[in-house]
């Protein structure tokens, strides 16, 4: 008997003790830590290959240059969290694109969707010997639209991008800080040099490489020369979108307009003043140039 009580005593212990440890790590359901009274940062899962988290948060989008009017005002801008690729999109992956989508091919897409000029330096499916890593250029916005699409992405939005450039500083006009160099970047600087392998300059602190010059990108938005002095006034804007105001509006809209669509970063034919993370340059959507490509962002699941 007293083998039995012992028994059972040790159970209960082993229960109560269970209990405890398991209300010691109950997972906790509110937004606010209780001791602390703070909110608890979302867990989010590791980003998907070739992709980093960019935090969501507040930052302070546009300059006061003198000669950039479409950057101005200064204004607070939230932007939710996200995911963007470290680079841009290279020759290699854009191949692969076109061989599952024969339409894209160059000689098959849709006059509609360039300007005559698309692919200008592949040889049908085949791009510059050697250059399998370098950023694809003379794509379109319809055409960096279809990739995203086939890769289970979209294009970033305008506020998402320079978040993305910023890396998380304050008030700085590059990547990596108030000046630049050639060794930050690949832009002009007396000399046109073309497109460099991605990834070829330190990356930025989220971890973002090129966010200053070798390609400009396209953005998902189309562009509007005073759109900063026109989006809801209060003291930050959530997400903002030029033209509509929400991405499933904004994307299914675009396909049917021909408003011009915003590029960012600028690039290897750039003087460095347009590498800067605030500026805002623009184009056609059936524009490919020399200096013309893209990358991508994937939303966070909820």
């Amino acid at each position: 008997m007293k083998k039995y009580f012992v028994i059972l005593l040790y159970s209960a212990n082993c229960l109560l003790v269970s209990l405890f440890l398991n209300s010691c790590h109950k997972p906790v359901t509110s937004q606010k830590d209780t001791a602390e009274g703070l909110p608890i940062p979302p867990i989010a899962t590791p980003p998907p290959e070739g992709m980093v988290l960019i935090p969501a948060g507040t930052f302070q989008i546009g300059s006061t240059d003198v000669f950039d009017y479409d950057e101005q005002p200064i204004r607070t801008v939230y932007v939710d969290t996200f995911y963007m690729d470290e680079t841009e999109v290279t020759n290699a992956e854009y191949k692969a694109f076109l061989l599952e989508n024969p339409r894209w091919q160059k000689g098959h897409i849709e006059a509609r969707f360039h300007n005559g000029n698309y692919l200008a330096h592949w040889n049908g499916n085949n791009y510059p010997i050697g250059t399998d890593d370098h950023p694809v250029i003379w794509v379109s916005w319809y055409a960096a639209m279809a990739y995203a699409k086939w890769a289970g992405k979209r294009l970033p939005t305008e506020a998402e991008w320079e978040r993305a450039g910023r890396g998380g500083l304050v008030d700085k006009k590059y990547p990596q800080g108030d000046t630049i160099t050639t060794l930050d970047a690949n832009y002009y600087n007396g000399t046109f040099k073309g497109t460099t392998p991605v990834g070829s300059y330190p990356a930025n602190a989220y971890g973002l490489y090129d966010m200053a010059g070798n390609v400009s990108e396209w953005c998902l938005d189309e562009y509007d020369w005073d759109f900063y002095d026109t989006f809801p006034r209060n003291w930050f804007a959530r997400n903002p979108l030029s033209v509509a105001n929400s991405l499933t509006r904004l994307i299914r809209k675009l396909v049917h307009i021909e408003g011009s669509r915003v590029l960012r970063g600028g690039s290897w034919a750039d003087f460095a003043r347009y590498v800067r993370v605030s500026n805002r340059d623009n184009s056609s959507p059936r524009t490919t140039f020399c200096d013309f490509g893209f990358r991508c962002v994937r939303d966070v699941p909820p």
